[in-house]
């Protein structure tokens, strides 16, 4: 075989290779990372912040940041040292602070986004007009391109998980972000029309919707998840996650966001779970109780109030060696990796 014109063991000669990025063309060099590998690589790294440590820190960011008119928020964001930007690859978690009398002001922005509520109560959040009040433990969304503000009229500060999927739609080139004419929206004539038809999760008022790809309902209050938990305890034990339920978009029986997906579990004593990886990332925040979550080579012991992170493919199992109940609530994107066709897991993996 003829061996190519300035070609050798380096690959091709350099002069060659300017004249093809002159072109803005090129081609595949021995230097180059390779296009394909046999199972997904991440540079995400598994990570676990103790709230232990971060309670001080939260609590102190009103002293450093202030909540001022433009759409700004005061967050405290979770980055991963093994990327760029982001808590994953798809997705980012904050953790946000509120005070009484604050008012987090209106916009929009293509990114999906939900809030998880950890701490405090009284702060109201109007979307698209409708209107509710977060409390602890409630889930509340604002899907793409939703207006949406927050208005703390409690007595104490608040604290939220906010998570949008400001990753992955940056990765595609296709952020928008749009302030509104004013601090807040004006509220619908019935404040909580999407709750009132389809919140009950059982029966559904007025007449049948036809499937909406984006879900209507925008609120999920604690009691309707911690009931849906309760006799999901009924169900035989699922070997990985024990107890597991998923919120979920009502018209379609799918998840309750189009790129994210969001649960709740809970782990029993004694719960030893199967080993498993699967493509795509996740997030866990630590409600109640205690456990063990090994990633790879790493053992996270966590308790009331930590996050840790799990990168795609990376192995991992949950334990619960104590004598209480352990309360997860967990965000992840394998709703995004669904539809484009890209999920896969294995289970029983050691």
């Amino acid at each position: 075989m003829t061996k190519p014109v300035g070609a050798d063991a380096a690959g091709p000669d350099p002069a060659y290779l300017a004249s093809l990025e002159a072109l803005n063309v090129r081609v595949q060099t021995p230097g180059d990372r390779p296009l394909f590998t046999p199972t997904p690589s991440s540079p995400m790294r598994p990570v676990h912040w103790r709230w232990s440590e971060l309670e001080k820190v939260v609590g102190e960011l009103d002293q450093h940041l202030a909540l001022a008119k433009g759409g700004g928020r005061r967050t405290l964001k979770l980055a991963n040292p093994g990327l760029e930007f982001g808590t994953t690859p798809t997705f980012w978690v904050s953790i946000q602070y509120i005070l009484p009398g604050e008012v987090a002001t209106a916009h929009r922005h293509t990114p999906t986004a939900f809030r998880f509520i950890m701490r405090g109560n009284g702060c109201w959040t109007t979307v698209d007009g409708e209107t509710y009040e977060m409390n602890e433990g409630d889930l509340v969304l604002t899907p793409s391109w939703t207006w949406h503000d927050h208005v703390h009229r409690g007595d104490e500060p608040m604290v939220w998980i906010d998570v949008l999927d400001i990753s992955l739609v940056r990765s595609m080139h296709a952020i928008f972000f749009e302030q509104y004419d004013r601090d807040v929206q004006d509220t619908l004539p019935v404040p909580d029309p999407s709750f009132r038809t389809l919140g009950s999760g059982l029966l559904r008022a007025g007449r049948r919707q036809p499937p909406q790809p984006v879900n209507p309902l925008l609120a999920y209050p604690q009691a309707k998840a911690l009931e849906a938990l309760e006799l999901a305890k009924g169900l035989p034990a699922d070997p990985v996650d024990d107890v597991i339920t998923e919120y979920v978009n009502p018209t379609t029986g799918g998840p309750a966001l189009v790129s994210l997906g969001t649960k709740r579990q809970i782990l029993r004593p004694g719960f030893r779970g199967a080993a498993q990886r699967h493509t795509g990332s996740k997030v866990y925040w630590v409600i109640a109780g205690s456990g063990v979550t090994v990633v790879g080579d790493e053992r996270f012991e966590w308790s009331a109030g930590d996050f840790f992170s799990i990168p795609p493919w990376a192995e991992h199992h949950h334990e619960n060696p104590y004598e209480s109940e352990a309360s997860l609530f967990r965000v992840d994107d394998l709703p995004a990796l669904d539809k484009l066709g890209l999920y896969r897991e294995e289970t029983g993996t050691k």
